[in-house]
């Protein structure tokens, strides 16, 4: 399945919390839920503090699951896509500025039931990008192995995983990110104050020995499930 993460922020003029607002009550709603490629849909609205680093002001991001390329490529010709989610975009969003990037998902802890309604939990992404002279492959297996460190250290933690950026993606050079990790937590007092412990430790100068923490990036915000798992799985 491919996991794909779209970080966006409001067109010039446009409060954050109106573009916010918009993209999980109308546009998500209205527009993106009803491309039927897309098997999952969440909207993610920041939340205080600020990201780490000088990325563009991204507001909210969207995770969307597909099943395969064909259905990848069958969405973006799609009429409801082209006719209605696209075209949407200009009245709320900064789609210059947008960040999109296609990732294989590995999944590490998830501590939700099996059949029960899922929560919607406060999270954090890690936007990286491997050291330079560091093999993929080497940075992938260091990756895999400090998460499910960091983890299993986490007793609040929910669930957590990393989007790996898809291998096409450096068929003619580098992606922007080689992954996305994502941590979510409880959103009660617990949860919001070991996000905002693992926010301000995870990128710790140790990091430094195999990721380029120039072009690391931390972003915090709140869960808005469109299109929960289960809903609109693969036949």
């Amino acid at each position: 399945m491919i996991h794909q993460f779209i970080f966006a922020g409001p067109k010039p003029g446009l409060a954050a919390s109106a573009f916010q607002s918009y993209w999980v009550n109308f546009h998500a709603v209205d527009y993106a839920s009803k491309i039927k490629q897309i098997r999952r849909y969440l909207v993610v609205t920041r939340l205080p503090p600020a990201a780490k680093g000088t990325l563009p002001f991204f507001e909210g991001v969207a995770e969307i699951w597909l099943a395969n390329d064909e259905e990848q490529i069958a969405s973006l010709q799609s009429p409801e896509f082209l006719l209605g989610a696209r075209a949407d975009e200009p009245r709320w969003a900064a789609f210059w500025q947008t960040l999109g990037l296609d990732t294989d998902p590995e999944g590490f802890t998830d501590k939700t039931l099996e059949g029960q309604p899922l929560p919607e939990f406060v999270k954090a992404y890690f936007l990286l990008k491997r050291r330079p002279g560091t093999d993929l492959e080497g940075f992938k297996a260091l990756l895999r192995q400090d998460h499910a460190a960091k983890a299993a250290g986490l007793a609040a933690l929910q669930r957590s995983m990393i989007g790996f950026a898809r291998q096409g993606l450096y068929a003619l050079g580098e992606p922007l990110f080689d992954a996305v990790e994502a941590w979510s937590f409880e959103d009660g007092p617990q949860g919001r104050e070991a996000l905002g412990r693992h926010l301000e430790e995870r990128l710790g100068p140790s990091a430094g020995q195999w990721l380029d923490l120039g072009h690391a990036y931390s972003w915090a915000g709140r869960e808005h499930w469109i299109i929960r798992p289960g809903q609109r799985e693969p036949a």
